[in-house]
């Protein structure tokens, strides 16, 4: 989903552009194609890479989510999602626990990171935090990022997830000028996968035995998107 900046929250639109609302709006772009539109973008003559602006904590407006930077009051409501016994099942994490001052801590400093993106995902309808969407593991030569999200009980079965995903995907394609993104998803939760498909990833191949979870192997499937992807895909009606 193109994103729209909180300034432009009013533009009805299923997919807004990530562009500053002044300018009209464009197809989507690959990475290779938005470098010569952006001369901001360009490192050397010799690669010609955009530099992700990963200190940038942007705010990504859809019809039913708000995606913005973390802050360490945060903390709170992200320890009650993440003690969630779906959360825990399905992110792999049955055997971690977190406390609140050690979420405040982890949370705030999201805020400050400059080879990630970690957006709290908020419902527009009740203003609560639901969970949160993650752009991490960059790759700057091969300009690539492992995509991650999760969500609470408040934010699911609603379609959030859906356009939160679609939101952070198309800001690292459009404004990040990423090639790839990439996630994997247990092979116990086939929602997730087919909300990822939705959103255009593509299944490369099964991880065998990636979790041990309450005794027994669990495989996991990678999937990846890419920008000429992310760019022949229809908008999102």
């Amino acid at each position: 989903m193109r994103a729209k900046s909180a300034a432009a929250a009013g533009v009805p639109s299923a997919r807004l552009s990530t562009r500053p609302v002044a300018q009209p709006l464009r197809k989507r772009l690959p990475a290779s194609e938005m470098i010569a539109d952006n001369p901001e973008m360009i490192t050397d003559g010799a690669a010609m890479r955009p530099i992700p602006d990963f200190s940038t904590k942007p705010v990504l407006t859809g019809e039913r989510v708000l995606l913005r930077p973390f802050t360490a009051a945060d903390g709170l409501p992200m320890a009650a999602i993440l003690a969630d016994p779906e959360v825990r099942r399905c992110t792999g994490g049955a055997h971690l626990s977190f406390d609140e001052q050690r979420l405040r801590t982890i949370y705030a400093a999201r805020a400050d990171a400059t080879d990630r993106l970690d957006l709290a995902v908020v419902d527009r309808a009740t203003g609560e935090l639901v969970g949160e969407v993650v752009l991490n593991q960059w790759d700057a030569h091969n300009r690539s990022c492992v995509f991650r999200t999760l969500l609470g009980p408040a934010g699911r079965g609603r379609g959030l997830g859906t356009e939160a995903t679609r939101l952070i995907v198309g800001h690292g394609f459009e404004q990040l000028g990423l090639h790839r993104i990439s996630l994997f998803v247990y092979a116990f939760n086939p929602r997730a996968r087919r909300v990822y498909e939705k959103v255009g990833f593509v299944s490369e191949g099964v991880e065998r035995e990636t979790l041990l979870h309450e005794g027994e192997w669990v495989d996991s499937v990678r999937m990846s998107l890419l920008d000429r992807e992310w760019a022949a895909l229809p908008a999102a009606g």
